[in-house]
């Protein structure tokens, strides 16, 4: 950074300044929680599925007994409660504010559960919106948690950057999908990744194939997958390749992800708990 630039975060002037090495401290937890790992889920562009993934993920960690948490922090594009069937405002102490509860025992904070409307929409600056997030893990009682997944706005910016410097994070999921400009720009997710320190759990290759229904062939619908050149060139475990699914689709849009009966992300509780990145 050069010394006339100032970081976004922090608002200053500094030769040598990067953001990872900004002085700022981990979040502790509220005496409400206790919250053991944290699992952010990222994607380098809009348009890969990234918070139906981050929502699959908690669900399938939620099935083996874990006790699970969505904090999303897409403040702007806000969509995690619509793919639970949540809504109205959760409640408070004066305090805290107490993350509302899935029919499956997921806990979630979101922004839209903040507004007057879903259809309110949220014009607010980049520091602004990095300091709501911030409240999510300060001012929220999530009580005992074994995974808080952290759904990502798409792209490098500021929450990204405030979620890897400010909260406690095992490690990233990446998500893609086969477009060529879709790896291109995960690209830009890893690098910054490892440019924060942040471990990489793996990726998801979303919307990978539709699966025919009548003969069961793998029709490729946005072009080949790039699964394997990414696990070959970048070293990342190929953590899922999910199909184009009608069904999922049906019930993200009402609601009810929840009875979404596919059984993914069968080790992703144990890379977590290892704290294992695959980035050479």
């Amino acid at each position: 950074m050069a010394q006339d630039e100032k970081c976004s975060t922090c608002n200053q002037k500094s030769e040598g300044c990067s953001p990872d090495k900004c002085g700022i401290d981990k979040l502790p937890q509220n005496d409400y929680n206790e919250i053991k790992h944290v699992i952010a889920v990222m994607s380098g562009k809009g348009g890969v599925g990234k918070s139906s993934v981050s929502a699959l993920v908690a669900l399938n960690l939620a099935r083996k007994g874990y006790r699970v948490g969505i904090l999303d922090a897409d403040i702007t594009g806000p969509s995690i409660p619509k793919l639970f069937g949540l809504s109205g405002r959760p409640e408070h102490d004066g305090n805290v504010v107490f993350a509302k509860q899935t029919d499956g025992g997921i806990k979630v904070m979101s922004l839209n559960l903040l507004l007057e409307s879903e259809d309110q929409p949220v014009i607010w600056r980049g520091p602004v919106i990095a300091g709501a997030v911030k409240q999510f893990w300060t001012d929220v009682a999530w009580g005992k948690l074994d995974f808080l997944v952290v759904d990502l706005p798409p792209g490098t910016g500021d929450v990204p950057l405030t979620v890897m410097q400010s909260l406690p994070l095992d490690g990233v999921i990446i998500v893609t999908s086969p477009q060529d400009l879709a790896n291109m720009v995960v690209k830009k997710a890893v690098n910054m990744a490892n440019h924060m320190n942040v471990p990489i759990l793996g990726f998801v290759e979303n919307m990978s194939y539709l699966r025919c229904p009548d003969c069961g062939k793998e029709i490729k619908v946005f072009g080949e997958s790039h699964a394997a050149a990414l696990t070959t060139s970048m070293g990342l475990r190929l953590l899922e390749r999910l199909p184009i699914d009608p069904a999922l689709a049906e019930l993200c849009d009402a609601g009810r992800i929840e009875n979404y009966d596919k059984e993914l992300f069968a080790n992703l509780d144990e890379i977590a708990k290892k704290r294992v990145t695959n980035v050479s």
